[in-house]
């Protein structure tokens, strides 16, 4: 009994023994192991390419020209007060897409103030600073704070603005700072590299890369007498925030404004625009001199030239811009210039947009005097104007009034299957309204016809046909019917405030 005691305590001993030795060898073991993960080598002894000498300058040269921009570029802060009506969470949805307050009539306007940001550029030692007028333009006094690269905070003023460019110049109280420089634009070229530097969505200085993808570019197709779109599109992301930031160059030099994006979301969709550093300077000058813009103003609205409008008009080529009314008294107007004239250079160089016509005549003082070759009756002609300064409260507008009972007869009323439209006689109330002798009015235009297509559209009167003066539904079918397939013809077409040329190609009957 004592015997199996002890043997039994010695089997315990020997499991006991055992038990600790394999413990103690696995424990060693995961330490080994946890040895060997720590010298374990992460990552690739090399990199996968050996990057060209070329690019690893390029890449210096980015590094470099955004070093050297970023401090002449400021994050602005405003505090802005703006008029709406009541509280409806739609507040100025209804006029900026019906023009018309929104709110109830009876609903008293209430100010209220609100804060944005945006983005300017240093252009001087002693504290001016570019941006854009859209940026500051409803600022209380005191409300505008710029912060620059180095993080100081500084009250600024507004100095003046031209909303007509989108431009305005502030000035902050400091001296010493670094300024922009700018570029000589006159070559640049669609393709170069470009850097956006602003303060997007909160991100101060961020600074963005793309390439000119196009210049002058400006409104689509139309422009009116007083607008001035004249733009540098880059590809370089622009999100809001960036207004008024600066397009750079890759040496480091200034070429526009950041100013706006063409977006379906509100967000960059690819396409940003910029104001060329040359107008830029010419309405910072007149600012600083005295707050006020001296421009000449030529007066006419104009839309581009195609190769249907070239064909109608006789011209030998597509070329310039067709000029489709006029401003009463206004510098063209005055000095000869007619509707459905086409005007193709101005002081012997050409013009082939609206936007390239207005580049042409932004940098004229009022009193300086153009010169205008122009397309007129299968001919060139040369016609000089002075140039008039925009009177602020200059309006073309229609008059309202109802038009009376038309009588209802087969001549009275035609529709042109072939071109897409409907026509009918002028009431006397219609001549009123539109200011016109006579005319037909378009009643109605086919919703995927040839008018449609080239931009008629109803409740136009129209005044002429190739140049000639239309009286009746009856004459301009009259007209129409001695024209064979594929001629173009031109009408003259009148709204309440503006006038159209469209030309049309006969099709079958």
């Amino acid at each position: 009994m004592k015997r199996t005691l002890i043997i039994s305590v010695l089997m315990v001993g020997i499991g006991i023994f055992m038990g600790v030795l394999l413990v103690s060898n696995l424990s060693l073991g995961s330490l080994n192991s946890l040895f060997a993960d720590e010298n374990t080598k992460l990552g690739a002894d090399n990199p996968p390419i050996k990057v060209d000498e070329a690019a690893m300058i390029l890449n210096r040269t980015f590094v470099a020209a955004s070093e050297a921009v970023l401090p002449t570029v400021v994050y602005i802060s405003v505090d802005a007060e703006i008029t709406r009506r009541g509280g409806n969470p739609m507040d100025g949805w209804f006029e900026r897409f019906f023009g018309q307050p929104d709110g109830h009539p009876d609903i008293k306007p209430e100010q209220r103030r609100q804060r944005g940001s945006g983005s300017g550029v240093i252009i001087s030692s002693n504290g001016y600073i570019v941006t854009n007028n859209h940026v500051v333009e409803n600022a209380t006094k005191g409300g505008i704070k710029v912060m620059t690269f180095d993080k100081k905070e500084y009250t600024a003023k507004v100095v003046g603005t031209d909303p007509l460019t989108d431009l305005a110049l502030l000035k902050i109280d400091v001296e010493g700072l670094n300024p922009a420089h700018f570029a000589n634009i006159d070559n640049l070229k669609v393709g170069e590299l470009v850097l956006a530097v602003g303060n997007p969505i909160g991100l101060n200085h961020t600074v963005t890369s793309g390439i000119v993808s196009a210049t002058g570019r400006g409104a689509r197709g139309r422009s009116a007498p007083n607008s001035i779109e004249h733009y540098i599109q880059t590809d370089a992301a622009i999100n809001p925030g960036n207004s008024g930031g600066g397009l750079f160059d890759i040496n480091g030099s200034l070429i526009g404004i950041n100013t706006a994006i063409a977006t379906e979301t509100g967000a960059f969709m690819g396409y940003g625009f910029a104001i060329p550093v040359d107008l830029v300077k010419a309405v910072v000058d007149d600012l600083i001199d005295d707050g006020q813009i001296n421009r000449g103003y030529i007066g006419v609205f104009i839309t581009n030239v195609d190769e249907l409008t070239a064909k109608g008009f006789g011209m030998p080529k597509v070329q310039g811009v067709l000029v489709e009314d006029l401003v009463p008294d206004g510098a063209a107007k005055s000095a000869g210039v007619e509707k459905g004239d086409v005007i193709l250079e101005i002081e012997g160089r050409e013009v082939n947009s609206p936007s390239e016509l207005q580049s042409r005549i932004v940098f004229q003082r009022a009193g300086d005097k153009v010169m205008l070759t122009i397309w007129r009756d299968g001919k060139t002609i040369k016609l000089p104007v002075t140039l008039k300064a925009r009177e602020e409260d200059e309006v073309i507008a229609g008059k309202t009034s109802t038009p009376d009972e038309k009588e209802e007869s087969e001549d009275n009323v035609i529709k042109f299957d072939n071109l897409g439209f409907t026509v009918e006689s002028l009431t006397n109330d219609i001549k009123t309204e539109y200011d016109v002798k006579s005319g037909v009015l378009v009643s109605d235009v086919a919703r995927f016809g040839a008018a449609a297509e080239r931009g008629l559209m109803p409740s136009g009167v129209i005044t002429n046909i190739d140049r000639k003066p239309v009286n009746s539904p009856k004459e301009l079918k009259k007209i129409l019917d001695s024209k064979k397939k594929g001629d173009v013809i031109i009408l003259n077409v009148k709204y309440p405030n503006r006038s159209q040329i469209v030309a049309l190609e006969v099709g079958p009957s």
